[in-house]
Parts: structure tokens; C-alpha cells; sequence
């Protein structure tokens, strides 16, 4: 049974901080767009599926659509049309248009950026929101998605049980740097830290992990 992963000291957590800055000095997303408003698209697209595969249907989707007001005046089976190959396309399909639309009503047509008022659209939750802020902006805020969330905990930065919770206490733990940390810690998940077969000898970090013992070779 795999043991449960002890709490990082202070000392282990300013050194696991500065490893990531250090190797994830220019760490970016791979989403990839041109501006605030297919920025937010993207991440509400991306929840429970693969940039790659994002990233594989938004060229057609903004050649068609290019602004939250086309969007808000698009029919909804033809957005589904466009996202089809992505999970919940019939939910996200939904809620594009009604963010889209309460953007234009609410918002006279311009992306709100604040943590907030992007909050108060449809299918923008907060890891969605900070994910924009962090991006564009490159705010001090943290967002946890699946690894953020398994690579905190592997480290002991965090025994939470929600993303919510998690990403208190990173922010707690860490206190700046946290949009560069924010994506550090997404790409080290996804080629390092991976959840099934995580790459323990490539790691930079294996030294001060918690969880490295539940992967040796038996």
C-alpha cells in the first residue's frame, strides 16, 4: 500500500521553489492564442481534456467565430459542430455561448479581468479564472488542475482533498512567483511527475519528494 506522503519542512519548501523557478524560469501554457478572448476560450475548453487536443480545434473554431460577439450570436449546434471532438463538447458548447453572451450584455463586449467578474460567467470557475490572470497577466495567483494537484501533494505540499484547498496552500507555502509556479508545476506533472509511470530519475526534485518510494522498481 503506498504510504502517505509526509508534510515538506520550510526549508525543504524554499528549496523545491527555487528548483522550479530555476527550471521552469519561462515555463508558458501550450494553449495556444492570440488574445484575452480566445485565451479564455481555450481554458474553458481545456477542463477534463489535453491542450493538444484544444489546440487541435480551435483554428476553425476562431477562423469562424474571432470575437465574443459572434460567438454570443452563434447558433449552439453549430459551436457543438466545431467542438465535437472534445469531452463535454454539449456542456462546453453551452456554456461558450452564455459566457459569450454575458459578456456582451454585461460587460460590453470586453473579457472582464478580475478573479470576480470572470467568476460571474457561465462555465468560469475559479481555477478557470486564475488560469487567465496567470497567463495573460502573469498574476500572483495559483491554479490547481489534476497535476498541480498530484505533484503538490507527491511533494507534501499539500494533504488537502479539493483543488480549492490545495491551492491555499501552495499560495500559503509559496507566496509569490505562483504564476511562473503555477505553470512550472502543470508542465512538470505532465512530462515528469506524470500520475501512472512518473519519470522519478529525470526529476529534479526526487531528493525532496515523498512519494518516490512508492515507485521503485520492485
Amino acid at each position: 500500500m503506498p504510504q502517505k506522503p509526509k508534510k515538506a519542512t520550510k526549508a525543504q519548501i524554499s528549496e523545491i521553489k527555487s528548483l522550479f523557478l530555476e527550471h521552469y524560469a519561462n515555463a508558458k501554457t501550450e494553449l495556444r492564442y492570440n488574445n484575452i478572448y480566445e485565451l479564455l476560450v481555450c481554458v474553458m475548453l481545456s477542463a477534463q481534456c489535453t491542450d493538444k487536443r484544444v489546440n487541435l480545434v480551435t483554428p476553425a473554431l476562431f477562423a469562424q467565430y474571432p470575437d465574443v460577439k459572434s460567438l454570443a450570436n452563434a447558433p449552439l449546434e453549430e459551436i457543438k459542430e466545431y467542438i465535437k471532438s472534445i469531452s463535454f463538447f454539449n456542456n462546453k458548447a453551452a456554456n461558450l455561448k452564455k459566457m459569450a453572451t454575458q459578456v456582451m450584455q454585461e460587460y460590453n463586449g470586453e473579457i472582464p479581468t478580475t478573479q470576480e467578474a470572470l467568476k460571474t460567467l457561465a462555465g468560469v470557475g475559479q481555477k478557470t479564472a486564475n488560469v487567465v490572470l496567470i497567463e495573460f497577466f502573469e498574476a500572483n495567483f495559483m491554479a490547481v488542475d489534476t497535476h498541480v494537484f498530484r505533484t503538490s501533494h507527491r511533494l507534501g505540499l499539500s494533504s488537502s482533498s479539493t483543488a480549492l484547498q490545495t491551492e491555499s496552500d501552495l499560495t500559503k507555502a509559496f507566496k509569490d512567483h505562483l504564476s511562473t509556479l503555477h505553470q512550472a508545476f502543470v508542465l512538470f506533472g505532465r512530462y515528469i511527475c506524470k500520475a501512472q509511470k512518473p519519470l522519478c530519475q529525470e526529476c529534479f526534485v526526487q531528493h525532496l519528494c515523498k512519494s518516490t518510494q512508492n515507485f521503485k522498481p520492485k
